[in-house]
């Protein structure tokens, strides 16, 4: 959405949008021609033939790899959960970051198993963004700033970087952005989240429905819908997407809660989101109707509703598995096949 500029922070945000580096055309071509050559019938790998590409195309080298995969979670609390709109207290959001920091958590075992790094980032958890229900979440220079903070994920140079969340009531807030966002109903984008049933899933609904009431006539501008009913953790998360949009490093997103932050993005500007990857469809209902408006198909179908990046780090042994074969299988030629 192109708008004049105004001076305020959200002008350079708006600037990166409408300044990203591509993919490296060469380097995407060089690999489909490797994966014509290698010993299978074309298309024989079906996704993990398109995922190499992909890779190569980002990375820019014909035969990409990854050796520095990175899951960021960000974690963050919101005033809306005080409503009751999930099972769960808002403490566990901190509990839950010292189970990450203990390494005892799902996702500590996931980046485990594939070698991936962990960092986990505490955006203010004694500090809860307004309820979403009375008040905006953010002014625009504090979702600014936290987009700002979100870039910091790429300090580490990861070649890979998998986004993840925490945060009791970030199911509620991410529905209210894709409400916010496509219109519809409250309803239609509220799901159970972590097991959000009768009187809480009611709650839940009504919070979404007068969020976005709330703010009617001002949601036109995706980073205001952002702002306004968004939390901490999906205003970084959206930094770390357009960061790593600028270095050139392939993004897979987890689950309902971190595409919102990449629906803000696409909404601004469709190609922004061509460097991410989908690691997995949530269960959450509205996961799969989200990816579909956002032309992504997910790698992995699980039934996961965990969060906390779990569903992207799974999906780094299939996009491990896809380089592998693109770099180690023979060619006809090298194979004395054909």
């Amino acid at each position: 959405m192109h708008r004049a500029a105004t001076g305020l922070p959200f002008d350079d945000i708006r600037r990166l949008l409408a300044d990203m580096p591509g993919p490296d055309l060469a380097a995407r071509k060089a690999a489909e021609e490797r994966q014509g050559q290698l010993v299978k019938p074309p298309g024989a790998l079906g996704r993990l033939e398109e995922i190499a590409i992909f890779l190569a195309g980002w990375q820019g080298k014909p035969i990409p790899n990854v050796m520095r995969p990175t899951v960021a979670v960000f974690a963050a609390t919101h005033g809306v959960a005080a409503r009751g709109v999930s099972p769960y207290p808002p403490e566990v959001t901190k509990q839950m970051v010292d189970t990450f920091t203990n390494g005892k958590a799902a996702v500590n075992q996931i980046c485990g198993v594939f070698g991936a790094g962990l960092r986990v980032f505490d955006l203010a958890l004694d500090i809860p963004t307004p309820d979403i229900v009375e008040r905006d979440a953010l002014t625009e220079p504090e979702c600014a700033a936290t987009m700002a903070f979100g870039m910091e994920a790429l300090a580490g140079e990861p070649d890979l970087l998998c986004l993840g969340e925490m945060g009791i009531g970030n199911t509620t807030v991410a529905a209210a952005i894709y409400h916010g966002l496509y219109g519809g109903t409250a309803g239609e984008w509220v799901g159970p989240g972590t097991g959000s049933t009768g009187d809480v899933l009611a709650r839940k609904i009504a919070a979404v429905e007068a969020a976005v009431a709330r703010c009617k006539g001002q949601l036109d501008d995706p980073l205001e819908v952002l702002r306004r009913l968004g939390g901490r953790e999906v205003a970084a998360m959206a930094g770390a997407i357009l960061a790593a949009r600028m270095q050139r490093v392939p993004v897979v997103l987890d689950g309902y809660v971190v595409t919102a932050a990449a629906a803000v993005l696409h909404a601004l500007n469709p190609a922004s989101i061509d460097h991410c990857l989908a690691g997995h469809v949530s269960a959450e209902p509205a996961h799969a109707r989200v990816l579909e408006k956002l032309g992504l198909a997910p790698i992995l179908d699980l039934g996961m509703r965990l969060g906390e990046g779990s569903g992207a780090a799974l999906s780094i042994g299939v996009i491990k598995a896809a380089l592998a074969c693109h770099s180690g299988m023979a060619t006809f030629a090298e194979a004395g096949v054909g």
